[in-house]
């Protein structure tokens, strides 16, 4: 099957979202394979993604709602609902301390800035530390910057073209206390579409993996919104990468990213005072035994890799190892008991290196991936950490916006 197909959920499977899992019979279907070929701006850090088709979902009256999408739980709350306001988290409340407004952010169109999380956040099972927040209405939780930003590997409570540059009133901000990371987005409005009216959104990252997208003020019908300039989307995803390492293939073209989930939310539920929380579910990467792996009542295949000493479905990030070391072959037909006699002085993740851990980490124009391009031209802030933020939550100063 092709990348990221899906099957279909059938009727009666009620709202919700959808979900997209590569190889697997789950509920769920492919998305369109609609993408923008535009021309291509240069860029040393030149960053976007495909503009992925949502479908339109049935109306449902219900206030709150859920679907099971293999590596999450949603739950969306409608605005009638008290628990949308109660995971509506008050910022301007939080320790000062612990709330940065990122002025570079908040005075640019179509930038994105790198932060380090002050906690471990499990992402489809993946611990990670470090994320991009984007200033339009997402966080990229890839570690690879490349021209697909928008692409896949995201958590997007509203993606779409916000410009927090066109008014003094709009900010980027975000809080971390050490159990939860939230960003949000404050009276951003939208490019070419200003009169709508201003938007204020969030994103919260909880240190138990959950994820919840709490919406204050949508002005407009989400659907309304166009995405001939940037991809409008609302959901999850991520995806592997391969690297093919022959000298027949340029350099350019060596890289391929697979999205293999994905999950959509329908637009038409994105309300003012609305909110959405997915809740993790288990999945192979936690297990760290071969025993508690192939005992896995998960509706994933796990396998037990021997020399990595990792339980994976074989469709997560660490697929480049997976393939690299034989994992998919070690495991066919063999029990925990057959690897407890062999050498252990194989390698493994702690005591070896995978042989392209630092070709996949390398930020440079090589990174131009072909298989999905877009006409978002979304470029990184070098800036991480103090640079370009404020400690609390005055109103920006004001003055010609900072483009880098």
């Amino acid at each position: 099957p092709q990348p990221g197909a899906g099957h279909d959920e059938g009727p009666g499977s009620g709202w919700a979202a959808k979900g997209t899992v590569r190889g697997w019979n789950r509920r769920a279907r492919e998305s369109p394979g609609h993408v923008s070929e535009p021309d291509r701006t240069q860029l040393s850090q030149d960053l976007g993604g495909g503009t992925l088709a949502m479908d339109t979902l049935p109306d449902n009256r219900t206030r709150v709602v859920e679907d099971n999408h293999s590596y999450y739980v949603s739950r969306l709350y409608g605005p009638s609902e008290p628990h949308s306001r109660e995971l509506w988290v008050d910022v301007a409340e939080a320790n000062r301390s612990q709330v940065k407004i990122h002025t570079i952010l908040s005075n640019t169109h179509r930038q994105a800035s790198r932060v380090v999380l002050s906690f471990d956040f499990p992402f489809y099972g993946h611990p990670l530390r470090q994320i991009t927040i984007a200033t339009g209405g997402f966080i990229f939780m890839g570690d690879v910057i490349h021209r697909m930003l928008t692409a896949t590997q995201y958590v997007a409570p509203l993606m779409a073209n916000f410009n927090p540059g066109y008014s003094d009133n709009s900010t980027v901000v975000y809080f971390d206390n050490g159990t939860v990371f939230v960003v949000q987005w404050d009276h951003v409005y939208l490019q070419g579409w200003e009169d709508k009216g201003s938007f204020t959104f969030q994103a919260a990252l909880h240190h138990d993996g959950r994820i919840v997208f709490a919406y204050k003020e949508i002005p407009m019908s989400v659907p309304e919104i166009s995405s001939s300039q940037h991809p409008v989307k609302t959901g999850l995803s991520d995806a592997f990468m391969i690297l093919n390492p022959s000298p027949d293939v340029p350099e350019s073209r060596r890289r391929s990213i697979f999205e293999y989930h994905r999950i959509e939310l329908d637009p038409s539920k994105v309300t003012s005072m609305s909110a959405v929380e997915f809740t993790p579910l288990p999945t192979c990467l936690q297990h760290r035994s071969c025993d508690a792996c192939m005992s896995s009542d998960l509706t994933f295949n796990c396998s037990w890799c021997h020399v990595l000493q990792r339980c994976s479905s074989g469709f997560d990030r660490y697929r480049q190892e997976w393939m690299d070391y034989g994992c998919a072959q070690e495991a066919e037909g063999r029990m925990c008991e057959d690897f407890q006699d062999e050498d252990h002085d194989s390698a493994s993740p702690d005591t070896s290196f995978s042989p392209y851990d630092g070709d996949l980490t390398t930020t440079s124009s090589s990174l131009f991936i072909d298989s999905l391009t877009t006409e978002d031209d979304t470029k990184l802030n070098p800036y991480a950490g103090g640079d370009g933020l404020q400690n609390n939550l005055s109103p920006k100063t004001k003055g010609t916006p900072v483009h880098l």
